[in-house]
């Protein structure tokens, strides 16, 4: 594989006549480049006017090279054929080098050019390049690659570090000016082509294709960009003058394509792919105009709990993210997939163009944001499926257009639900990013090592115990009266995840409970469901059973067995509660119009069964009669079917869940479950809630 290098425009704020002398004085030898031994000519000529000359010399280096490398090879040192033509009537010298040791194992290009600063005369830009292809050596071709690579590029800031130190003395021996080149009389003067004759020399790349507003300066990258090593630098400037090559108008701002570059470790292919993809789809959905054109509804400004808030230490921008008090499920009922994206969307928009802000307050390269997350008030609510698939969605969206955007991400206040959040999301996180996040639990946030190290203490938000106004609204449940309708959905442009066929439906009759089983093969995995009551009430309960329960479709033992639906039984009549299978949950009655979302942490192998049953009145225990009500309502089944949509899902064999959660310091128990009951409330309903370990009320 061709290794190859771009240098930025390095500008020099001084003539190009001055800058050449300075040049010259690295030769025949120069003790400031210790790898360069020594230099001969080896042919010299000039134009009868005396404004090209020619210089061909062979240079000696002294390569950084294993010993044994060395002797392998039988070589102590290596020599290049380097060529400088200076140009004084145009004022530019080129400078073409390649390697003549092993020129055919290993072919070495460099051009430099210095030339004039096209906005300035008195300065002078220097640019250069590089290829490394390395057919065949002895076997170690990789070693070789890797060793010129470094050695190359830690040569680079030498080079000009040394140009600068000639610069200091001739201006310290009193040699401020040196004229330009004029041309010779029609006498045939040679005076003015002798006095400023044999400038020239260096071995690096690049011819001028585009105007220096099209190049980058590396003092601008530097101001900008912040410190990039020379191979980075390379990767930018290839990186964009393939964009302003290919793409014809717009191309993105150096920044952003510096993110992608580092997103993909400054592989310009794999940055590339996937900068043209980021390109594509911005274009496809204008996303460009995004901040123009996107007005948030009223219903986000008042229950998306999250906003911008001033900066951090660093001096990037403050994003804050109630995400434990923000309803999801109503959020992306009412709302829609696709209007939470576009949201979500407009917020990285707007973050780039702070941090762009923030460059030019602070006067130093910021590229990124930091985001608080306050956990507090998570529950099993906010797995709700469709919630966290169109959390998944997003994520995808964001790590695949908005790479290397997030500087650090500060988690507070997490809760003992987070464990199996951060194991649903965290496969869809990249590396890089997980590395940026810190998670504190319940106080840990306060005090040394926590927020103060980050945020400055009168930027701390209130509602985290610091003194500063905090404006992100608190949100809270979405009216159910607010939900899109079926109808309005599928009218819409939004993604219908909420009707998607992720879920199951099945109605549950006297005497015909709804039963699934989950076979565990191993111990942590987690077993979650989502379900909801859309008529009667049930009872759901989790057992455990060491053996296989048989697979039998049960009908009701009811007048109407067409109205019992899909129901499923699995655990048998001659079943003993206690010997053949036991409780893992407590039973939960569950109401009408309820959504339940729960998970449970499981230790040992074996089967789960999840049943849903219909909910009657508690037996009387004076007597074994049945009671009046119990048989009026058994001989009105079909007005007393209950139905319900639900989902389940098992992650099974989670690495680290448990030292995770011990980490957090949550776990109490051996095993652990979690269930989340949601009523949705209207806006004039009074809400009443009662807690226990396990369960939350609404």
């Amino acid at each position: 594989m061709v290794q190859k290098y771009q240098s930025p425009v390095r500008v020099y704020k001084y003539p190009f006549e001055l800058v050449m002398a300075a040049y010259e004085k690295r030769f025949p030898t120069c003790p400031e480049i210790p790898v360069f031994l020594g230099s001969e000519i080896l042919h010299e000529s000039r134009s009868d006017d005396g404004a090209i000359h020619i210089i061909e010399r062979s240079c000696k280096l002294n390569v950084d090279a294993p010993r044994l490398l060395k002797k392998i090879a039988g070589v102590e040192y290596v020599f290049f054929i380097q060529k400088n033509t200076v140009n004084w009537k145009e004022r530019t010298l080129r400078i073409e080098a390649h390697n003549e040791t092993f020129a055919n194992r290993v072919v070495i290009l460099e051009t430099c050019n210095y030339s004039v600063h096209p906005e300035n005369e008195e300065w002078t830009c220097f640019e250069q390049s590089a290829s490394l292809d390395i057919k065949s050596f002895f076997g170690f071709e990789s070693t070789v690659e890797k060793i010129a690579m470094k050695q190359y590029t830690s040569n680079i800031k030498r080079g000009k570090e040394v140009i600068e130190h000639y610069l200091k003395e001739l201006i310290s021996q009193g040699i401020t000016f040196i004229p330009r080149w004029t041309p010779p009389p029609v006498c045939g003067n040679l005076l003015c082509r002798n006095l400023l004759s044999g400038y020239a020399r260096s071995p690096l790349s690049c011819s001028l294709l585009f105007p220096l507003a099209d190049k980058l300066d590396a003092d601008y990258i530097e101001r900008y960009l912040g410190q990039l090593t020379p191979m980075q630098e390379s990767c930018l400037i290839r990186l964009r003058q393939w964009l302003q090559e290919t793409h014809k108008g717009k191309i993105p701002k150096d920044e952003h394509i510096l993110r992608f570059l580092r997103a993909r470790d400054f592989n310009i292919d794999k940055a590339r792919e996937m900068l043209c993809q980021s390109l594509s789809w911005r274009k496809q959905y204008q996303v460009d105009y995004i901040l123009q054109s996107w007005r948030p509804p009223a219903l986000l400004d008042e229950y998306y709990t999250g906003g911008w808030h001033y900066q951090d230490k660093d001096g990037r921008p403050l994003y804050i993210l109630r995400l434990g008090q923000m309803d999801t499920k109503g959020l992306v009922k009412a709302l829609g997939e696709e209007s939470l994206l576009r949201h979500v969307l407009s917020i990285n928009e707007e973050g780039q163009k702070r941090c762009e802000e923030n460059t030019n307050i602070f006067g130093r390269p910021i590229t990124s944001w930091t985001c608080l997350v306050d956990l507090e008030g998570l529950n099993m609510r906010h797995l709700w499926r469709p919630g966290v698939k169109a959390l998944l969605r997003i994520i995808e969206v964001v790590e695949d257009n908005y790479p290397e955007t997030l500087g650090r991400l500060l988690i507070v206040r997490a809760p003992r639900v987070f464990p199996v959040l951060w194991t649903l999301v965290s496969p869809f996180i990249n590396e890089n990013t997980r590395q940026k996040f810190l998670i504190y639990s319940g106080n840990n946030y306060q005090g040394p090592g926590g927020l103060v190290d980050y945020v400055d203490k009168d930027v701390i938000p209130d509602f985290l115990g610091g003194d500063c106004m905090c404006t992100v609204p608190e949100g809270g449940l979405v009216p159910k009266s607010l939900y899109q309708t079926e109808d309005e959905s599928e009218n819409s442009d939004h993604i219908r995840l909420w009707t998607e066929t992720i879920y199951h439906s099945a109605s549950v009759l006297k005497g015909a409970p709804h039963e699934i089983v989950v076979e565990i093969l191993e111990g942590e995995s987690v077993i979650t469901w989502d379900f909801d009551i859309l008529k009667g009430d049930v009872v759901f309960s989790l057992f455990h059973s060491k053996r296989a329960p048989e697979t039998t479709r049960k009908e009701a033992t009811l007048p109407s067995t067409s109205a019992a639906g899909d129901n499923m039984q699995l655990i048998d009549k001659m079943w003993v509660l206690g010997v053949d299978y036991s409780h893992m949950e407590s039973p939960l009655v569950c109401r009408e119009g309820e959504s339940i979302q729960g998970s449970h942490v499981t230790r040992w192998p074996g089967f789960y069964i999840l049943q849903w049953k219909m909910h009657g009145p508690p037996p009387c225990a004076a007597t074994s009669l049945p009671r009046v009500d119990d048989v009026l309502a058994s001989l009105q089944v079909s007005s007393h079917k209950c139905k319900l949509i639900y989902y389940y899902e098992v992650l099974a064999g989670i690495p680290g869940l448990a030292v995770t959660a011990a980490s957090l310091s949550i776990w109490s128990a051996p095993e652990h479950s979690f269930l989340l009951r949601g009523t949705e409330c209207s806006s004039t309903a009074a809400p009443a809630a009662s807690c226990s370990q396990n369960n939350c009320r609404r």
